[in-house]
């Protein structure tokens, strides 16, 4: 039986999966893969190289700390073991070709992995829960967007998505009451988005020019106006939802307050 000792300073799957995919050439030759993750001191290293050393093993590494890597060269060299720098070689060619030094920070990869999966997730939250589409699903959401037509709550929705929040949005229509739901969930989670007539009903006639003309009410100044008096009795009640101006902002603007203000009410730091 021969004996590996694959060694990572963070999840170890990269060790892990070379070990394995070379020794998949060796199908006749019996052999164990020992996997060691999250290895970040001197004192574990040697224990395992002690391991390594009574097994007559053969070790492999993808520490990207330099003082690590040195330090199990130095120790194998000591106990006459074969040590294998997975990362190393790599490393340094592409310090020499970017010329630029590694942040040599073990799981950066993993972590902008995760995150780029969170993306995706929190993208196609917002999309599915767009425009009041999905009610019951508003549980699972992180920031609730409540808004008449026209106060960028899908371009906001998307721009907090991207940031890795789950964002649902509901819009405001004149006369309609809002789900009910919406007055069972926590209310640091809740948005409202406002703004004045003058500047929604300008906003309001580029889209009915867009349309040429086919909704006139939609955008005049009496109807908006009305609209937004009906939003802001449906917003004024209710003391501990968050109002958001969004006149003349840009959205990333405000996108940001309201992250802001999310982390302060709820006292979390993501």
């Amino acid at each position: 039986m021969y004996h590996i000792y694959a060694i990572s300073d963070s999840t170890g799957r990269t060790v892990d999966q070379a070990a394995r995919v070379v020794l998949a050439q060796y199908p006749k030759i019996e052999s164990e893969v020992h996997l060691f993750t999250n290895v970040d001191s001197f004192e574990e290293i040697d224990s395992i190289i002690k391991l390594a050393y009574e097994n007559k093993g053969l070790l492999i590494h993808s520490f990207v700390k330099h003082e690590l890597s040195e330090h199990i060269w130095y120790e194998s060299r000591l106990h006459n073991l074969e040590v294998i720098n997975l990362l190393g070689p790599v490393l340094n060619r592409f310090s020499h070709f970017l010329h630029s030094t590694p942040e040599e920070k073990p799981g950066l990869f993993s972590r902008l992995n995760r995150d780029y999966f969170r993306r995706i997730e929190t993208t196609e939250f917002a999309l599915k829960h767009d425009d009041g589409a999905n009610i019951d699903g508003l549980v699972d959401a992180e920031i609730i967007l409540l808004g008449v037509s026209r106060t960028f709550k899908t371009p906001i929705s998307i721009y907090l998505a991207f940031k890795g929040w789950l964002v649902a949005n509901v819009p405001i229509v004149y006369n309609m009451p809002l789900p009910d739901i919406i007055y069972k969930l926590p209310p640091e989670k809740i948005f409202c988005l406002t703004t004045n007539a003058a500047t929604l009903s300008r906003l309001r006639n580029v889209r009915n020019e867009y349309l040429q003309g086919a909704a006139p009410s939609y955008s005049s100044y009496d109807y908006v106006n009305k609209e937004i008096r009906y939003a802001g009795s449906l917003f004024n009640p209710h003391t501990s939802w968050t109002k958001v101006k969004v006149t003349a902002k840009p959205i990333e603007e405000i996108a940001n307050n309201i992250l802001n203000i999310y982390r302060r009410n709820t006292k979390t730091s993501v």
